[in-house]
């Protein structure tokens, strides 16, 4: 758990320093649990996102560009209504517990003064935003509603008394002495870093393991010294934004993890750390649902074409035996003079064979002789047509599961609007029903919306993230002398650089895009062709996306996520 208490604190003094006093001007709600604030404080405008997620909940400044609906929610009008206009007077953590609270002053339709409480609750799945009138100390509405069936402590409902969350009961670190620690740790019990988590608030498994860490051989002398001088670097703000690797996974927090081995990333604030953190991981969770129909098809698509290739290709493996058939016909056909109805095999020379040997051939005891020969004939013809149609149907099917293989890493990098261009097309190809939507059409005429890069150099670079979007790029907006980028026989995005002789370093940033968003984002050396797009053709019926091109060179590039975040960041600068 990083953002734990002693995290929340920091992150509340960060926000703090740049937001109190500032004006809320804009509200936004673009996604269920996530509300963006637009403040106007220190000359400039400041984007606060407040999340309830249920695996990524947290409050932190943003530079990331959020997409809202058409409608806002009513809890976004709500806040509207209550915020936009109002002073952040005063920004604070509730103890030391995960939860900050936001204080503002303003006046309401009536012109009285008014004050109310944004209350962050960061807490897994029960995270929540709740707006409360301070002088009632009334729940004016929150993003998630909690009714007593569900929490007999407390409900988090309109009208309800604001109620916080349980006390814990836990002793407060930056009040700690040496003496307090071992007063409350069991040192001969084991499980210190347990031990810790379970006596003092705000504090995580990670701290205390790095508290069990940083104290060596942890005993009754150490571990104490150890633990208060991470409390003390914490109370001085001495604070180090870090993402260090662990295994597999990332872990972020404000001190340098010394107990973590893995290689780290050092940022100039939280947010950006958080900012970074998150980059994408989010999304991908709200895009899963929101494509869970459109990921089960192309799922099952996938499974279907794979078995119907295995089963095709059995079928062609059968049809190798037509000579046998063939061989088999001729011979009975010159032994029919051995051969009686009722007999279930014969034994006969094969006179092909340069040794003469004897083959045993299987009848059908209730066949003569002549339609027994007429049946190896029969099968022989019709494996012999099989064939053509079998090798044909391989192809075709082929073809059909690199499309939906292509789909599939496609959902991988979409965005919400991307999955909507995606269900369009399965639809406009007939794999799925269209569905009467409520509200303004879509033109018909509308032009896919394409990511943007900017190189180191300059270079404007265009993605496609989709099908339509791949198609459009590489075969409308596209000028024929610039240069187009593609994983090499890897399903991926189109990428075009703005420039007819681009620079080596912006081939290979380019590259690193290419290979970012394709079925090899995980993977190291990626080869990436690049050529002019005028040597990028589309076959005449082929499937949305594809192509094929010629005068290709060759780079190896391992994906970056950073490369990526850099060249996006230029975008907004």
């Amino acid at each position: 758990m990083s953002f734990d208490g002693l995290f929340t604190k920091a992150m509340t003094e960060e926000i703090a320093s740049l937001l109190e006093g500032g004006r809320i001007n804009k509200v936004h709600q673009p996604y269920k649990n996530e509300v963006i604030l637009v403040v106007r404080a220190g000359g400039k405008n400041h984007k606060l996102l407040l999340s309830a997620h249920p695996s990524y909940s947290r409050v932190q400044m943003t530079e990331e560009s959020y997409e809202n609906p058409k409608e806002a929610p009513m809890f976004c009008m709500l806040l509207r209504k209550h915020l936009e206009g109002y002073t952040i007077e005063n920004i604070y953590q509730y103890e030391l517990d995960r939860m900050i609270i936001f204080e503002v002053k303003g006046r309401n339709e009536l012109g009285d003064v008014s004050q109310k409480q944004l209350i962050i609750e960061i807490m897994g799945r029960h995270s929540n935003i709740v707006l409360v009138d301070k002088e009632r100390n009334m729940i004016l509405d929150s993003i998630k509603h909690v009714s007593h069936a569900v929490n007999s402590y407390r409900a988090i409902l309109p009208g309800q008394e604001y109620k916080a969350p349980p006390a814990q009961e836990k002793n407060d670190p930056f009040k700690a002495t040496e003496d307090d620690i071992r007063k409350n740790i069991d040192f001969n019990s084991g499980k210190l870093d347990r031990q810790l988590v379970a006596h003092f608030s705000g504090v995580s498994p990670l701290v205390a393991k790095e508290a069990v860490y940083r104290a060596g051989l942890a005993n009754s002398t150490t571990l104490p010294t150890a633990f208060l001088k991470i409390i003390q670097e914490i109370s001085e703000q001495k604070y180090a934004a870090t993402i260090k690797q662990d295994g597999n996974k990332e872990v972020f927090y404000m001190l340098s993890l010394e107990h973590l081995s893995g290689n780290q990333r050092t940022f100039s604030s939280l947010s950006e750390m958080l900012d970074r953190y998150y980059f994408g991981k989010a999304e991908r969770d709200r895009v899963k649902q929101k494509s869970q129909d459109v990921e089960r098809f192309i799922t099952n698509e996938i499974e279907k074409n794979s078995k119907k290739i295995g089963k095709l290709e059995r079928t062609l493996k059968d049809t190798e035996r037509g000579e046998q058939y063939q061989l088999f016909g001729e011979l009975l056909t010159a032994n029919l003079y051995q051969m009686k109805k009722g007999m279930k095999e014969i034994e006969v020379v094969n006179y092909y064979d340069e040794e003469q040997s004897m083959v045993t051939i299987p009848l059908d005891p209730l066949k003569n002789p002549s339609d027994n020969a007429q049946k190896y004939f029969s099968r022989y013809q019709k494996s012999k047509n099989a064939v053509g149609v079998v090798q044909e149907q391989i192809e075709k099917t082929k073809l059909e599961l690199a499309y939906f293989e292509a789909l599939h890493q496609q959902l991988q990098s979409a965005s919400p609007r991307d999955i909507e261009e995606i269900r369009e097309e399965l639809q406009e190809e007939g794999y799925i029903r269209q569905k009467k939507k409520k509200g303004m059409k879509k033109p018909a005429n509308a032009k896919p919306q394409l990511e943007t890069y900017y190189a180191t150099d300059g270079d404007l670079i265009f993605v496609g993230k989709n099908n339509k979007q791949n198609d459009y790029l590489t075969n409308k907006f596209a000028r024929r002398d610039e240069i187009w980028l593609h994983t090499k026989d890897i399903p991926g995005s189109h990428v075009v650089i703005r420039n007819e002789s681009p620079s080596e370093k912006t081939i290979k940033e380019a590259a690193v895009l290419a290979a970012f968003f394709s079925k090899a984002k995980q993977s190291s050396s990626v080869p990436v062709d690049f050529t002019q797009v005028r040597h990028v053709k589309k076959p005449n019926g082929s499937k949305p996306g594809f192509v094929i091109y010629d005068q290709q060179q060759t780079v190896y590039i391992t994906p970056d996520a950073d490369t990526v975040i850099r060249l996006k960041e230029a975008v907004k600068e």
